[in-house]
């Protein structure tokens, strides 16, 4: 089980550092430590990379089928949780993860928190294969007890080398360089990265980790994430701790700058083709959403016409490796049959909600409810869009990370449709300062009024006052991401 990190009452006078002064440990939901919501208990089974066999995709309908509502909800880490569980359900569940390598340690489950380029060796664009870091990393995870320390929530980021990754400001991120040769490892989320041998990578995010969980205990904080430590310790600005550290262990590290940041781009819906002749299948997953017979039908086509894998990718969509070009178009449009998102033009697409009403006792709404309506009603848009996200409350569960997207949160009298910007917003959501925040401007919208409030606002431009919230930017704050649709 996960060790709580203390968070201790700063002395008097000291402004508390950022994660600091909080009321209870990390309660971040796992395969073993299940979360009680109003429709029953949840689980999250974390899927490092994202990757999954054929194998394991069956097993985890399979639970959701007997144990479960029949639906398996996608991540904004990668990750599947299951809802509706009985409360009693966790020995069976776990016994039958592990059976399926799900689990492969019990003490290490909730700190399997890593998500890569989910088009990775499959379309050329990138500079490595993270699944070779993924794998790497995740046996070292769980082969070191000194990390079962690490909240449920950092998070170890692999990016090829195109960029994805690395727009999520993971708490540890690897970068490949060139190909096959070097590795830039960020730490936190500034410009400053040190390069390493990319065959000594997964090991460097490792040392990084640990490096963090050194500085947690040098300042008595309660962090969580890197970007939660005391301004004192941003990777010592020049690297120089951590480079050693690193050399210690047998690793070169030269100073390096981390590339610019860029909004996340997930993979477009559609035929991935690669240049090996092969052709892979991105599709995303309604409002974050499968059922039972949209998973069996992923894993079928991936058993029967790709290469036995499915990789769940951070943006709540799969990609089916390995088919040959000449099934690929059946095979997607027998996936939008089925109901899941296969046309980057689709209003669906990166769109999302938290679990709302009747699961969240928190939620104001039904939110996937009226978030089906309004999307349903919506006209294909002509130009790109930007990520919209429903929210039954304040918390943003599950929120997307990094750039701007379309927040559309249920209050006491309909729903506010608002413009945010990763980068100059910070300072509102969980832990915010009430006194900073500049009023918002927009009106509630009626349930009826969404369809057309949504598409005006994701068609926006950065400087439309009619849907973006201008607030102070907050220089030692940021806004915390969850994990997950649950309260």
């Amino acid at each position: 089980m996960l060790a709580a990190m203390p968070a201790p009452t700063p002395t008097p006078g000291e402004s508390p550092a950022p994660g600091a002064g909080r009321d209870r440990g990390d309660a971040c939901p796992g395969a073993l430590r299940l979360h009680s919501a109003d429709d029953g208990s949840l689980a999250r089974v974390r899927l490092p990379g994202g990757l999954l066999t054929v194998r394991q995709a069956d097993e985890l309908a399979a639970l959701a089928e007997e144990l479960g509502d029949g639906h398996l909800d996608l991540t904004s880490r990668g990750n599947v949780q299951l809802r509706g569980l009985a409360a009693t359900c966790g020995a069976g569940l776990g016994e039958r993860l592990r059976g399926a390598g799900l689990l492969p340690s019990d003490r290490h489950e909730r700190v399997r928190n890593v998500v890569a380029s989910p088009l990775s060796g499959l379309d050329g664009n990138g500079r490595a294969d993270t699944r070779t870091w993924a794998r790497a990393l995740d046996a070292l995870l769980c082969a070191d007890p000194a990390v079962t320390a690490l909240s449920g929530r950092f998070l170890f980021g692999l990016d090829d080398g195109r960029g994805d990754i690395a727009a999520l400001a993971p708490d540890v991120t690897l970068i490949a360089a060139d190909e096959g040769g070097d590795a830039v490892l960020g730490y936190g989320d500034g410009p400053h990265g040190l390069r390493i041998p990319a065959a000594d990578a997964p090991r460097a995010a490792l040392l990084a980790a640990l490096h963090f969980l050194d500085a947690v205990r040098r300042h008595g904080t309660g962090s969580w994430r890197v970007r939660e430590l005391p301004d004192r310790e941003p990777l010592d600005r020049d690297g120089a701790a951590l480079a050693g550290r690193l050399a210690a262990a047998g690793i070169p590290a030269a100073p390096a700058q981390l590339p610019p940041g860029t909004a996340p781009r997930p993979p477009a819906p559609g035929p991935v083709p690669g240049p090996d002749g092969r052709t892979a299948l991105s599709v995303g997953a309604p409002l974050g959403r499968l059922t039972v017979a949209q998973w069996r039908l992923l894993a079928r086509t991936a058993a029967e016409h790709g290469d036995g894998e499915l990789r769940v990718t951070p943006w709540r969509g799969l990609v089916v490796p390995g088919l040959a070009a000449a099934h690929a178009g059946d095979r997607l449009a027998a996936l939008a049959a089925a109901g899941l998102v296969t046309d980057p033009a689709s209003p669906w697409h990166r769109a999302g909600a938290c679990a709302g009403r009747p699961g969240c006792a928190k939620s104001r709404a039904d939110v996937r409810a009226d978030a089906g309506a309004a999307l349903a009603g919506a006209r294909p848009p002509r130009t790109e869009t930007l990520p919209v996200y429903w929210s039954g409350c304040e918390r943003r569960c599950g929120r997307p990370g990094g750039g701007r997207w379309v927040d559309v949160l249920a209050t006491d009298d309909g729903y506010r449709v608002a413009v945010r910007d990763e980068g100059r917003d910070e300072g509102w959501g969980e832990g915010r300062d009430e006194s900073r925040e500049t009023p918002d401007p927009v009106r509630p919208v009626a349930p009826d009024g969404l369809t057309a409030a949504v598409a005006a606002a994701r068609t926006s431009t950065p400087d439309d006052p009619t849907t973006r919230r201008p607030t102070t930017r907050h220089p030692t704050t940021r806004p915390r991401r969850r994990d997950d649709a649950t309260t």
